[in-house]
């Protein structure tokens, strides 16, 4: 793309990324990673770190989302590094391709079957999944970028009209994809009709709203699953099943709440444009981190009406609901203020011990679901009622992760995809 014209007054020629690697970002990476292994080994058995049944929140339900938008920033960075050094935009697709379809297979193959329980079955094998969806997300927010990326951010005209805004309508375009994805789900959401249920129902179904709707669950979005992955090929055990009995399979990581994943990585990208067009302008770059954070609560605040259940669309992480996204978001940005402060401004803190499972995030995860059951991760308990004992376990067994990592960082040891 252009530069500015001629009679133009130009942004003095610098560096578009960071001269160093933001190890705020690492960090961000590494706390989301490492709550989401001690929920995965059981968070102690407290309610707190155990996922929502349906609307609402727990810390549990916090460090998915977190990890998709922290993985948006990355590819905003990272994707005008490249383009900065030369490579071309048709090579950085491929490799984006080929680095997501190794994530759907390794989250396909390797995380989603049990294999204690025999060899793989295809009959019941499960097609969605935490890699499977951070896969689809990575590659359309990926493509999304290399269409609308600048190759150089320097001499960009500062009387331009919308270069107080540069970090956001530069990039008009990807927005309006995005926005058409957001109008896709909302009209498959409400609109979709789903047999024997009330449009734009976004219940558990089973025993929830007075037992009146009780092969419902999850509305559109299990409906969609169900139709096109077939019943033997999603999540067969929801949350949901515990509280409102509901029967029918339902999976979190499932199609329709897919789209607000890609909604949820783009916001991350956001906030990578931002680093990008105020690098070491630290006021700045937090100002408008708190600015966008401030907009996506008060989004949350009208979608949710401010209740658990009464919203136009409650915050629900079963569903992925747009509420669910963008409340998610305005936490991260929040968070990410903090770390950034702290980790990169002042220099407070090195990130550690975070930094370390942040710098190999997918090691960490891969080897968390496939080593669970395994000895120091897993042992036979003495008294199997005792959150003393559940939470020692599970505290050690995340701390050998972040170990491991720390162990592997010394040898500089990353496995990347």
């Amino acid at each position: 793309m252009q530069d500015g014209g001629d009679g133009h007054r130009h942004h003095p020629p610098g560096p578009a990324t960071p001269s160093r690697r933001l190890r705020s970002l690492d960090t961000f990476r590494g706390l989301s990673l490492v709550i989401m292994v001690f929920v995965n080994y059981g968070g102690g058995r407290y309610w707190f770190f155990r996922h929502e049944s349906w609307n609402g929140l727990t810390v549990a339900d916090l460090v998915f989302p977190w990890f998709v938008f922290i993985m948006g920033t990355s590819i905003s960075l990272s994707v005008s590094s490249a383009l900065r050094c030369g490579l071309s935009r048709f090579s950085l697709f491929t490799k984006a391709v080929w680095r997501s379809v190794q994530l759907f297979l390794i989250g396909l193959l390797i995380i989603n079957p049990n294999y204690c329980q025999g060899p793989l079955s295809w009959d019941s094998l499960r097609i969605p999944g935490v890699l499977q969806r951070l896969a689809f997300s990575y590659l359309v927010v990926v493509s999304l970028d290399l269409c609308v990326a600048w190759n150089s951010l320097d001499n960009l005209p500062v009387d331009a009209w919308w270069y107080s805004a540069r970090e956001f309508l530069l990039y008009w375009p990807a927005w309006l994809c995005v926005v058409v994805l957001e109008t896709v789900w909302l009209c498959l959401t409400f609109l979709l009709p789903v047999p024997d249920c009330p449009s734009g129902y976004l219940g558990p179904g089973g025993i929830g709203d007075m037992g009146q709707y009780p092969n419902c669950t999850g509305g559109a979005a299990g409906y969609v699953d169900r139709w096109l992955l077939g019943e033997n090929h999603i999540y067969q055990t929801p949350s949901s099943r515990v509280i409102y009995k509901s029967h029918l399979p339902f999976d979190p990581e499932g199609v329709l709440g897919s789209i607000n994943s890609v909604l949820m990585a783009f916001l991350g990208l956001q906030a990578g444009k931002i680093l990008l067009h105020y690098k070491d302008q630290h006021s700045s770059i937090m100002a408008r981190f708190l600015i966008w954070s401030l907009v996506l609560g008060i989004i949350s605040a009208v979608l949710t009406k401010c209740s658990l259940n009464e919203g136009f669309i409650p915050i629900n992480k079963n569903l992925w609901s747009l509420s669910y996204v963008t409340t998610l978001a305005c936490f991260a940005l929040l968070l990410l203020v903090l770390i950034y402060y702290t980790v990169d401004v002042k220099r407070w803190w090195s990130g550690a011990p975070f930094y370390y499972p942040g710098m190999n995030s997918i090691l960490v995860y891969v080897g968390h679901e496939v080593l669970e059951e395994y000895f120091p991760f897993r042992w036979r308990m003495a008294d199997s009622q005792s959150h003393a004992e559940h939470l020692t376990q599970n505290l050690l067994a995340t701390s050998c992760w972040v170990l491991i990592s720390f162990l592997l960082h010394r040898k500089n040891i990353f496995w990347k995809i």
